[in-house]
C-alpha cells in the first residue's frame, strides 16, 4: 500500500510516514482539529529509487565534502535531477490519485515529511519543501519535488552536520486538505529559550507561509499561562499576505490599508489558541512549536514539533514570567524586539534615544544608543556607547559596519525600537542573536575589552593591554577593512597584513556637508585637509603595511541628507545610480581634490597608501581616471593603484582592465552579487536570494583571478563575504593574493586561510 490516512497513523509510525505526518496523525488521534490528509509513505519513496534503478547513483552523488561549496552545489543538482527526471511507477500514480479523489476535489497542501524531522534534538525545520494550493493535475509533480527537496544543498549540509547518513533518511509526503486561512501563524506553547510557561503567538493575515518564510513581520503576543494574563502585545505593520490566487496558486497580495495596523487576534481567539496549545503540549509531554490557521472562526492545527532551542541551564533557573511579562536579574526576559545581529557580543545599559544630531551630547559612556539609523556624525557618540540599536538597516549598513569596527554590540533593522523604547530604560542587547530585551542581565557581557587601570586607578594606554596570540603565518595575505579613522588602532592590533579597504566617504560625510557645499564654505584646501587627516591616521597606524584607500563611493541618497543635499539627484535606486567612479568622472573638479589629497600623503612620506577606484565598468573609466592621476602629479608607474570589481561588466572586461596598467583588482562582493543576481540587498522582500556563494558570482571571480594572474596583477576581496569560511576556502583554492575581512573576523579568517593552504599543500604532496 502506497498511502495511509492520518486516522491510521500515530507517533510510533515515524519510520513509515516521517516526523511531520506522524505528529499530524498523533494529533488527529488525540481529537485535535487537524485537516484531513493522506500520506504517501516512506516505503513508496524507497521503492521508487530502488525499482527505477537510481538508488546507487543518488547516494554516490551526495557523498561529497559539504564544506566544498562547489561540490555541494553539484551534488544537489545531480541528486535532484535524478529524482525529477524519473517517472513515477503506474501503480503509485493510481493509488495517489485515488486517495486524492477520496479526500475531495479541492486544492491540497503537499508537505514533505522526512524520517529525520521534528525530532526532540534536531527539528530539521525548513529543510524540505511544502507546496500550497496544489490541484489534482499537479499533484504527482509536487510529490516528486518533495522527494527531491531531500537533496537540496541546505538539506545535504544539515544532515551531514547532524551526523545523519543520507541513505538512512527516507521521506514521506502528506497530502492535506488546504485551509484557505483568513489568519494564521505560529505558537510556542512555552518560552522557546527558557521553557517557562509563557505562550508566544505570532499571527498575520492570510496563509501562514508569509510568517514562516519571514516575508511579513507578524503580530506578537505573550501570554503568561499561569495567570492567563496577556503580558505583552506587539501589533506589527503587515504590508503583504499570502493568499490563494485566482488560478489556484499561492500569491502575495498587499494587505488592505484598514487591516495593515489592525490586531490580527482578539483576546477570545488568543485564549482558544493558547488553550489548544496547552492540550498539544500536555499530549506530548514537552513544549511544542505549533503552526495554526483560522478560517470561518474554525481553528486548525497544521503542524507541531518539539521546541529544540530551550537552554536547559537557563530553564532550570526560570520561575516564570513576571507580572509585566518579563523577568529581571537572573530571570529570562521575554524578547521585546528582534532584528539583525550585526556586531557580536552582549551589552546592557540605559537607553539613549537619538532622533536628531542635537541629541548626541546626551549619550553618556555605557548608554545604549537607539536611533532610526546612524550617520557618520554619530561616530563620536557610538564610541561612548555600550551598544547600538537601529530601526533600519542590514549587515552592510553604516551602523553595522562601524559597530563591528568599534567592537560595540549592535542590533539593526528592528523596525520600531525608537517607538517602543524610552530614554533611561535599561535594556540588554545580543548582537549575535539580534535581540533586545528590557532589563539588565546579571553580568553585562560587553563585547569590548573592559577598561584596564593602573595602581592609581587611571586607565592604562591601549598599547599596554595584553596582545593577541601570534597570528597564523599564511602565504595569502589577510588584511582588514576600516571604515572610520577612529578604528585604526583596533584594526592594526589584529595583526592584519594591511588595510584592504579604507572608505573615504565616511570622512567626507562626517562633515555634514556635500563636497560642493564644504568647498564653497571652507575652501579647497580645507576639503583636501579633511581627507589627508582621515587617511593619515590609518596609514600611520599600519605603516609600513599597505593601506588601500577607495575614492568616494557614497550614493546620492546619503548626500541628500547633508547640507547642500538639495542639489543632489533624486534617484529611485541610488545603488544603481550616481556613485563611484561615474560620479567622480562627472565631477572632475571635486575628484581632483581627492587625488590632490593622495598626492599630499605621498609627499608626507606615506608611500604605503594605495589608491582604489570603485564601481568601474570598463577600461575607458580607468583610463580617464589614470589621466587625472597624472594631471595632479601622481605617477601611476610609481604608485600602487587599482580597481574594484563590483559589476559583471568589470569582471568580463578584466583583460582590458589589466592592460590599463593597474596593480591590483579587488572584489566588492556586496555589489557584485546584487548586480549579478539582480537582487537589491536592501530589499527585504528578496533578501533571501542574496547569495555571494552563488555559482554565477563565483565563476566571475574565478575568471578575474585567473586572468589577473596571467597579467601579474594582484587580486583581493574586501566585501562582506570575505568573512565567510566557504568564501575563504574558495578564494585560496583559486589563488587570490589577499583577503580583507571585518575587524572582528580577521583572526578567524587567518586561521581559515592557514587550514586551506595546508590542505592544498598536502594534496600536492599526495
Amino acid at each position: 500500500m502506497h498511502t495511509l490516512w492520518l486516522t491510521d497513523i500515530g507517533a510510533d509510525d515515524l519510520q513509515r510516514v516521517g516526523g511531520k505526518a506522524a505528529s499530524l496523525g498523533e494529533l488527529t488521534g488525540a481529537g485535535l482539529p487537524v485537516p484531513s490528509a493522506f500520506v504517501v509513505t516512506t516505503g513508496t519513496y524507497r521503492s521508487f529509487i530502488e525499482k527505477t534503478g537510481i538508488e546507487n547513483a543518488l547516494f554516490d552523488a551526495v557523498d561529497v565534502d559539504t564544506d566544498d561549496s562547489r561540490a555541494l552545489a553539484a551534488a544537489a543538482e545531480r541528486a535532484q535531477e535524478l529524482l525529477l527526471d524519473t517517472e513515477i511507477p503506474a501503480e503509485v500514480r493510481e493509488d495517489v490519485l485515488a486517495a486524492y479523489d477520496e479526500l475531495g476535489d479541492g486544492p491540497v497542501a503537499v508537505r514533505s515529511s522526512a524520517t529525520a524531522e521534528d525530532l526532540p534534538d534536531a527539528s530539521f525545520a525548513g529543510q524540505q519543501d511544502t507546496y500550497l494550493n496544489v490541484a489534482r493535475a499537479d499533484l504527482l509533480d509536487r510529490i516528486r519535488e518533495c522527494w527531491a527537496s531531500l537533496f537540496t544543498q541546505r538539506a545535504i549540509y544539515y544532515r551531514t552536520e547532524q551526523g545523519f547518513d543520507h541513505d538512512a533518511v527516507d521521506i514521506a509526503v502528506a497530502v492535506q486538505e488546504m485551509v484557505d486561512a483568513e489568519k494564521s501563524g505560529v505558537l510556542f506553547t512555552s518560552h522557546p529559550s527558557t521553557g517557562a510557561p509563557t505562550a508566544i503567538v505570532e499571527a498575520a493575515w492570510g496563509l501562514g507561509e508569509a510568517v514562516v518564510s519571514g516575508t511579513v513581520s507578524p503580530d506578537n503576543y505573550v501570554v503568561d499561562r499561569e495567570t492567563g494574563e496577556l503580558a505583552d502585545v506587539t501589533v506589527a505593520r503587515k504590508r503583504v499576505m499570502c493568499v490563494r490566487g485566482e488560478d489556484g496558486r499561492t500569491v502575495e497580495r498587499s494587505v488592505p490599508d484598514e487591516k495593515r495596523d489592525r490586531q490580527v487576534l482578539d483576546e477570545t481567539e488568543l485564549s482558544r489558541l493558547v488553550e489548544l496549545g496547552e492540550r498539544v503540549e500536555a499530549h506530548y509531554g514537552c513544549p511544542q512549536d505549533v503552526e495554526w490557521a483560522m478560517r470561518d472562526d474554525e481553528l486548525y492545527l497544521l503542524q507541531s514539533r518539539p521546541i529544540t532551542t530551550i537552554d536547559d541551564t537557563v530553564a532550570a533557573g526560570t520561575t516564570g514570567a513576571s507580572a509585566d511579562g518579563g523577568a529581571m536579574q537572573g530571570q529570562s526576559e521575554d524578547i521585546r524586539l528582534s532584528g539583525i545581529g550585526s556586531s557580536p557580543g552582549t551589552a546592557s545599559g540605559p537607553v539613549s534615544i537619538v532622533d536628531k544630531l542635537d541629541n548626541l551630547d546626551k549619550v553618556e559612556r555605557g548608554d545604549v544608543i537607539v536611533t532610526e539609523m546612524t550617520t557618520p556624525d554619530m561616530v563620536p557618540a557610538m564610541q561612548r556607547a555600550a551598544g547600538i540599536v537601529t530601526d533600519q538597516g542590514g549587515m552592510t549598513s553604516h551602523a553595522a559596519i562601524v559597530s563591528r569596527e568599534l567592537g560595540v554590540p549592535a542590533v539593526v533593522g528592528t523596525d520600531d525600537a525608537t517607538d517602543r523604547l524610552r530614554d533611561d530604560q535599561p535594556v540588554t542587547i545580543d548582537g549575535d542573536m539580534g535581540t533586545v530585551e528590557v532589563g539588565e542581565a546579571d553580568e553585562t557581557a560587553d563585547a569590548r575589552e573592559p577598561e584596564r587601570t593602573g595602581e592609581d586607578g587611571a586607565p592604562l594606554p591601549s598599547d599596554s593591554r595584553p596582545q593577541q596570540p601570534a597570528k597564523p603565518m599564511t602565504g595569502t595575505e589577510v588584511k582588514v577593512n576600516v571604515s572610520i579613522p577612529e578604528a585604526a588602532q583596533r584594526a592594526a592590533a589584529t595583526g592584519a597584513d594591511g588595510v584592504g579597504l579604507l572608505r573615504i566617504e565616511h570622512m567626507i560625510l562626517s562633515t555634514d556637508k556635500t563636497p560642493t557645499r564644504y568647498v564653497a564654505d571652507h575652501g579647497e584646501r580645507a576639503y583636501v585637509d579633511e581627507i589627508v587627516e582621515g587617511v593619515r591616521g590609518v596609514a600611520e597606524a599600519f605603516y609600513p603595511r599597505p593601506v588601500r584607500v577607495r575614492t568616494l563611493d557614497a550614493p546620492s541618497d546619503e548626500f541628500r541628507q547633508l547640507q547642500g543635499g538639495e542639489d543632489e539627484p533624486a534617484e529611485h535606486n541610488p545603488m544603481l545610480g550616481y556613485r563611484g567612479i561615474r560620479r567622480s568622472l562627472d565631477r572632475p573638479t571635486e575628484f581632483e581634490l581627492e587625488l590632490r589629497a593622495f598626492a599630499r600623503l605621498y609627499d608626507l612620506g606615506y608611500d604605503n597608501v594605495e589608491l582604489m577606484l570603485p564601481l568601474v565598468t570598463d577600461a575607458e573609466d580607468v583610463l580617464r581616471a589614470k589621466s587625472l592621476l597624472t594631471e595632479v602629479g601622481i605617477d601611476p608607474e610609481k604608485r600602487d593603484w587599482g580597481v574594484m570589481i563590483e559589476t559583471p561588466a568589470s569582471a568580463l572586461s578584466i583583460e582590458e582592465l589589466c592592460a590599463t596598467g593597474i596593480d591590483f583588482a579587488s572584489f566588492g562582493t556586496n555589489d557584485l552579487t546584487q548586480y549579478t543576481l539582480a537582487v537589491d540587498r536592501n530589499n527585504t522582500t528578496v533578501a533571501d536570494r542574496f547569495d555571494e556563494l552563488h555559482p554565477a558570482v563565483l565563476d566571475l571571480m574565478a575568471t578575474v583571478i585567473d586572468t589577473c594572474r596571467d597579467h601579474d596583477v594582484a587580486t583581493s576581496i574586501c566585501g562582506q563575504a570575505a568573512s565567510k569560511p566557504e568564501m575563504v576556502r574558495f578564494l585560496v583554492d583559486e589563488g587570490v593574493s589577499s583577503i580583507s575581512a571585518n575587524i572582528d573576523a580577521v583572526r578567524d579568517v587567518q586561521r581559515e586561510v592557514k587550514r586551506a593552504e595546508q590542505r592544498l599543500l598536502l594534496e600536492s604532496i599526495r
